[in-house]
């Protein structure tokens, strides 16, 4: 299971690697040079919803 932990970690590795996220109604928006890139819960229910996630920011241009 995620944590709230876990995701403020990705969060962090995130911003120091230029994606810019925000967070609206309870949930992170996800941005890289201004284009949407995914949305994701601020406490996922479960580990895949974090690795789903992790899958379209790899896309992106994101390095773990």
């Amino acid at each position: 299971m995620a944590s709230k932990k876990d995701t403020r970690q990705l969060i962090k590795k995130l911003e120091s690697q230029g994606f810019d996220v925000t967070l609206r109604n309870g949930h992170y928006r996800v941005f890289k040079d201004g284009k949407f890139v995914q949305v994701m819960p601020s406490t996922p229910s479960d580990s895949r919803g974090l690795k789903n996630a992790m899958a379209y920011f790899k896309r992106a241009g994101f390095q773990p």
